[in-house]
């Protein structure tokens, strides 16, 4: 960060100093030409030098700028007041040196070429079972715990991270990731509390006694000379995966504020002004910036959050700074962080640029460690001088989709028992000149540093935020049974109007209801009418979005999330007063996870929506995603909270039925019998005729009342009536039929009489005549005259 032509450093101690080379081409290649240095203290022996911070001598840095004709001017220094941490004993055994990182790759170039043309270009056809189900973020929320916002996936422990709620230089574990290299502040010659910070030193330094005999063995160096190749700055893709930030700071009037993220690293500044978050303090931007940097002129990755006003100038609401040489130089691999397990395919594929075994052995190296041995027969690896075997970490042969070869797979288990970086996400904190030291909330994210020389970069991951999918929901009521009557007559009878309201929850601007089934007198409605909504529907975290301005003159609309729920009511209609909505209609649906519904009316209960826990499991009624079974149909139960207890109060019937956007323009539909009328074809429902029903609703309100009421008396009073005219038919006849059988008289004195009346015209002819004549023989053969 300084302005210096040719910077050397000088390092004094007490009386003793130590100046270093200069850097001739300091522009180009910030590195020493030398990289060890020792500077002996004779008057200042390890047993007499002071221990105690308050009263060891500080250890004083200071970077020189040579100008030309020799002028020497000091441009920043560092006081290093406490030692202890620099104190060490070569001579122990259990003393591991600092050590180079082994980044420069193999000579034969071809066998990385054929690595990772055989790990990263294979071409696949075939999709993961589960591709489509899980993502990136499925990890995220498996690794935090928010399993709603995740799919149940039996294999999540193999894909898991480590979500990190500070720096990554903050967790102890990895030492601020300066193991190798450590960094110290310049400030001015005299530094203050609020003096401003003109530049870095980075190096390390090791404490020891030195014997005074010329002759005694010398102790062992301390540090590992860096190889001439190693001096010149490596050229390095970096890739910035934002994830999202965390109670940011208010900076609108309404509390919230629209941010977006600008990133700077040397003269590259990457990031979309357009591309804010409206309307939130917790912003997911799920963003991917990738920059070509040589390392270390390049080295401060500066990430800056703005919050987008349409007039005024931008606000900035924090800043944090990431040092990427020392994740590139750090020893526990903080370039690109361990993935849990390793995938040849899917949404968790190996992103490094190196296989797993070849990882392990560039760290034996740098442990100075024999190379690793994999032994194909029994899955094994002689390690450190110790044998690991596969089925020590995988008692179960795993079959997670995708999975790599075995050696990759045990070897990638021994580098997590290295203490190294996993992969992970960190949380910063972000800061403002403004207001320093006082946090303006926290980012999450990650880096990933891969050197060109090492090969090409692994496959970018993908965090773009989950967008929901447009679905269409049709819902068509059949009919209803069994629901409780509200309205009463002057008789006592009691019905109902019945009609069918449904709404989505959180969608209520777009509630229907069916048409009226009038005088309802056993609860029982016939509709054949279809609801038809629209939703945006997130299946990895099974919720509704739906996003609307909150404000008619707000820029951007606001989202929200709730569940894909359906609700249906039965209602009573008044044509004088307000409808009354009827107790015995509540039924609310939880699409993603509903229970089956009952074939029959008479097979409907309380029980399919509220099991007893108590009952065994396979009692319990089972439940399934309306938007994985595609269609249902059947009877769900209406429900009432009474006195605390819910109890059955009515039955519907319906169909229930969801399409893709795509499906439904192939399907189209109308609502309740409109037109288009098809997938079914709905038909008006067969009701009771309701001409002059106002006329007829009297009469036949008596009518049923009286035939409800008194139609047992009715029965009683038929049966003694007819009782009765039999007998008074029986005392009527008995008389007669009693005298003809005491008296018994003979018919035999009484021939019978025939009488024969004949009708003739008045005008008679020879015929009639005739006809006259005969007619008097035949009467007078019986003893009669015409």
């Amino acid at each position: 960060n300084m302005k210096a032509s040719s910077p050397q450093l000088l390092v004094e101690f007490g009386d003793e100093s130590l100046r270093t080379e200069p850097i001739s081409d300091f522009q180009t290649n910030p590195n020493f030409p030398e990289s060890i240095y020792l500077l002996i203290v004779l008057s200042w022996g390890l047993q007499y030098m002071p221990t105690q911070e308050a009263y060891a001598l500080p250890l004083v840095v200071k970077v020189v700028d040579i100008w030309l004709f020799g002028q020497r001017t000091v441009v920043g220094q560092a006081n290093i007041d406490f030692l202890q941490p620099y104190f060490c004993d070569p001579w122990a055994q259990d003393y591991v040196p600092p050590q180079l990182p082994k980044l420069s790759v193999m000579k034969q170039e071809g066998f990385l070429g054929q690595l990772y043309k055989k790990f990263f270009f294979k071409s696949s056809t075939t999709k993961d079972a589960y591709e489509h189900e899980v993502d990136w973020w499925s990890k995220l929320f498996w690794a935090i715990g928010d399993e709603h916002k995740s799919p149940k996936y039996k294999y999540k422990d193999y894909h898991t991270l480590k979500v990190y709620d500070c720096e990554l230089e903050a967790v102890p574990a990895f030492q601020g990731l300066q193991d190798f290299c450590e960094t110290f502040k310049l400030y001015q010659e005299q530094p203050k509390l609020d003096s401003p910070v003109i530049g870095e030193f980075k190096g390390l330094f090791r404490i020891y006694p030195f014997p005074e005999n010329p002759e005694a063995p010398k102790p062992p160096h301390q540090f590992v000379v860096w190889p001439e190749k190693e001096n010149f700055p490596q050229l390095c893709l970096v890739r910035v995966y934002m994830v999202r930030a965390i109670n940011l700071q208010p900076q609108d009037y309404n509390g919230l504020c629209d941010s977006y993220v600008i990133l700077k690293l040397g003269k590259t500044e990457l990031g979309n002004r357009d591309k804010y978050q409206p309307n939130t303090l917790d912003p997911i931007f799920g963003q991917m910036f990738e920059f070509t940097c040589n390392i270390p002129l390049e080295k401060d990755l500066e990430i800056q959050l703005f919050d987008f006003d349409l007039f005024s100038p931008d606000d900035k609401i924090g800043t944090t700074v990431i040092d990427l040489e020392n994740r590139l130089l750090s020893g526990f691999g903080a370039r690109c962080g361990l993935s849990k397990s390793y995938c040849q395919s899917g949404p968790f594929k190996w992103r490094d640029q190196l296989p797993p075994s070849y990882l392990l052995e560039l760290h034996a190296k740098r442990k100075g460690l024999p190379p690793p041995l994999f032994n194909p027969e029994d899955d094994s690896i002689i390690y450190n001088e110790k044998i690991f075997k596969l089925m020590h970490f995988e008692p179960d042969p795993p079959t997670v989709p995708g999975l790599g070869p075995k050696k990759e797979r045990l070897a990638l288990y021994l580098l997590h028992t290295q203490g190294l970086v996993p992969e992970h996400v960190e949380t910063r904190t972000l800061y403002s000149d403004s207001q320093p030291g006082i946090d303006q909330g926290k980012v999450q994210m990650w880096v990933d540093i891969f050197p060109k020389k090492v090969g090409p970069p692994g496959p970018r991951v993908d965090i773009s935020p989950r967008k929901p999918k447009r679905y269409e929901l049709r819902c068509i009521i059949w009919q209803t049974s069994h629901v409780d009557l509200v309205d009463s007559s002057l008789s006592g009878q009691k019905s109902s109007d019945i009609y069918v309201k449904g709404w989505l929850y959180g969608l209520e601007e777009d509630m229907q209801k069916t048409d009226i089934h009038y005088h309802s007198l056993a609860g029982e409605g016939n509709f054949n009418w279809r609801f038809i909504f629209t939703m945006d529907y997130l299946a990895a975290e099974r919720v509704c979005i739906h996003s609307q301005k909150e404000y008619i003159w707000s820029l951007d609309p606001t989202s929200t999330k709730f569940p894909p729920r359906l609700i249906i009511q039965v209602w009573d209609n008044d044509i004088f007063s307000p409808d009354d909505f009827l107790d015995s209609g509540v039924l609310e649906l939880d699409l993603s996870d509903m229970p089956f519904p009952a074939r029959h009316a008479y097979q409907c209960s309380i029980t399919v929506m509220n099991p007893d826990p108590k009952w065994p499991s396979f009692l319990q009624h089972k439940s399934f995603s309306l938007f994985k079974k595609k269609t249902v149909t059947g009877w769900w139960p209406c429900q009432v909270l009474d006195e605390g207890k819910w109890r059955l109060s009515g039955k519907v019937k319906m169909t229930l039925e969801i399409l893709s956007e795509k499906e439904a323009l192939i399907k189209p539909a109308g609502r309740g019998q409109s037109e288009p009328n098809q997938y079914p074809t709905l038909h008006p429902p067969l009701r009771a005729e309701n001409t002059l029903l106002w006329l007829r609703l009297p009469v036949l309100n008596f009518c049923h009342a009286l035939c409800k009421r008194y139609r047992y008396k009715i029965i009683a009073f038929v049966v003694i009536l007819l009782i009765a005219l039999l007998l008074f038919n029986f005392i009527y006849s008995a008389p007669h039929y009693l005298a003809m059988k005491w008296i018994k008289p003979d018919l035999r004195l009484y021939p019978p009489v025939k009488i024969v009346n004949i009708i003739t015209p008045l005008n008679s002819s020879n015929a009639n005549s005739s006809f006259l004549q005969t007619s008097n023989r035949n009467l007078t053969d019986h003893g009669l005259k015409l």
